[in-house]
């Protein structure tokens, strides 16, 4: 490789294009394992403010603040919306971490990890204002 080419290819590697794989906002859809915020969380302060467990929200590790989501269980079919606002999960295996209210319309809180599919409904973009919903 010539000096160019070496450049080309670490600013692909720093991007992430380069791993081989496409990244969750690219691909709509994904599926993995996910888990669930304990009710022991409340108030602990998370990459996107303090936690609420009442609230229908999940941590990601790289869709953006804001990014509507549709969790589905793999085995009951049962569903949910949350709105992405926190870092994580930091567990390889784990594609999504949903929050108490979440995981309780999933019924998987004596689960602790279920089998789902997570289809991006509201992709965001970020603006000079903060975020807001993609067009």
């Amino acid at each position: 490789m010539h000096r160019g080419q070496w450049m080309i290819a670490a600013v692909a590697l720093a991007c992430g294009l380069a791993s081989g794989q496409a990244s969750a906002e690219d691909a709509k859809q994904f599926s993995g394992l996910a888990a669930h915020y304990g009710r022991d969380y409340e108030g602990v302060v998370t990459a996107g403010g303090d936690y609420d467990p009442k609230k229908f929200t999940a941590a990601h590790r790289t869709l953006p603040f804001g990014t509507r989501v549709r969790v589905t269980d793999i085995e009951t079919k049962r569903s949910v919306e949350v709105v992405v606002n926190d870092r994580g999960p930091f567990l390889k295996e784990r594609v999504i971490d949903v929050s108490y209210a979440a995981a309780k319309a999933l019924k998987m809180t004596g689960d602790g990890l279920i089998k789902v599919t997570v289809v991006v409904l509201a992709p965001t973009q970020l603006t000079t204002t903060g975020i807001a919903p993609a067009p």
